[in-house]
């Protein structure tokens, strides 16, 4: 196995097995077309950096049938309206020019509408990319890339703020994504990403951050080495609650911007709890059996007692978990969801049923398993009534 960045061997630690795409769901005539690759993960230690062996090419992932939209939850908008706050704040006054990489439906984008930035975004997914153009939220469907920026001239060393979130663990060259940030930003421009933290999953044993689309999980000390490469510097870190656990990094060119106290604090508290070194990654891997093996006699005993389990939310995650545990659907009946898109369809692998809201709420399990632990406050919110009689599960704390 070869680390993506520095290209230097390393060996993988740890097989979740054979996955199908995550996002992946689909009709019964496609069962015996569905694309597995072999789910290992890696360590550069050199980098500090979690990381994917194998994963599908970008084009299989991100197209026009991507079932994701940011809009869909109220939490993710409020989180968004605040993300675009912060930058306006962080920067002492509203951004000139601004891109966001991997921008969705548009829903962080449409924050900047009625004021004076000159805002643009890249979202490959076409399906999505339309819902933001729809909306008057200008979006390029196409990669990231040098030879899309060619799109966008004007942008060209002049940009103040290139942002994303939950989506550079995404692309799996990172020196391609850099080289291309670099063309854009001006002299004193920032790039600011959220992603997924490393931590977090390590202290949650929370296996689902890893899927086909998650190619790294981030720590503020493989951010620092990753871009020091390239004569930038990791400015700023601040915590988010989103994903089960997030951070929000600032990068800027060297000198350019005082580093805050904030990032060698987290820097010395990850070496502290080893996440600059594999032996994190190896009690993650204990770890991870250990949860697997009591899922999966949690519910047996619940089968056994002759309830019945269905799914709420069909989540990119659950795929990990429902393929790496092996359940399927003479374990859960169903899973429910919101995105259309997804109504009437397979999960990915195992090949559940995927249903409407409405039809768990008519045909209410004992006990349901909540695939997107992540968003537990606002579901629980929504579904007060099962709350009230039935049981929630997940394979993490909730």
């Amino acid at each position: 196995m070869e680390c993506k960045v520095s290209k230097k061997e390393i060996k993988p630690f740890m097989s979740f097995g054979k996955m199908p795409l995550a996002n992946g769901f689909l009709e019964k005539k496609n069962f015996g077309k569905e694309f597995f690759f072999e789910m290992e993960v890696g360590f550069s230690e050199k980098l500090s950096l979690f990381q994917l062996n194998d994963h599908p090419q970008p084009e299989q992932m991100f197209n026009e049938l991507y079932p994701f939209y940011t809009g869909s939850s109220e939490s993710m908008k409020k989180h968004f309206k605040g993300y675009a706050d912060w930058i306006s704040k962080f920067l002492g006054s509203s951004p000139t020019k601004l891109i966001e990489i991997g921008s969705n439906d548009g829903t962080f984008l449409n924050n900047f509408k009625n004021t004076n930035t000159d805002f643009v975004g890249f979202e490959p997914s076409k399906n999505v990319a339309n819902r933001a153009n729809k909306n008057q939220i200008i979006t390029i469907d196409e990669f990231f890339c040098l030879d899309t920026i060619n799109l966008i001239n004007n942008f060209k060393k002049k940009t103040d703020v290139i942002c994303a979130a939950n989506v550079i663990c995404h692309i799996p060259d990172l020196t391609a994504l850099i080289t291309t940030i670099e063309e854009l930003l001006n002299i004193n421009g920032i790039f600011v990403f959220e992603e997924p933290y490393l931590g977090s999953m390590f202290e949650k044993t929370a296996y689902d951050q890893i899927y086909d689309e998650h190619i790294y999980m981030f720590s503020a000390t493989s951010v620092e080495k990753i871009f020091n490469k390239f004569d930038m510097n990791l400015v700023d870190i601040i915590p988010q609650i989103t994903h089960g656990g997030s951070m929000r990094y600032v990068i800027s060119r060297k000198g350019k911007r005082e580093i805050n106290k904030r990032v060698t604090e987290i820097i010395e508290t990850e070496k502290k709890n080893n996440l600059d070194n594999i032996s994190s990654c190896l009690s993650f891997k204990k770890n991870c059996e250990i949860s697997r093996k009591k899922l999966k006699s949690k519910i047996q005993k619940i089968k056994e007692s002759g309830k019945r389990i269905c799914g709420y939310a069909a989540t990119s995650k659950s795929t990990t978990v429902l393929n790496y545990c092996e359940i399927d659907n003479k374990n859960i009946e169903f899973i429910c969801d919101t995105t259309k898109e997804k109504i009437g369809k397979y999960s990915p692998g195992k090949h559940i049923p995927i249903v409407s809201v409405e039809h768990f709420r008519k045909n209410a399990p004992d006990v349901a398993f909540l695939f997107a632990w992540n968003h537990k406050l606002e579901i629980f919110e929504k579904e007060k009534e099962f709350t009230k009689k039935g049981q929630w599960i997940s394979h993490v704390k909730i």
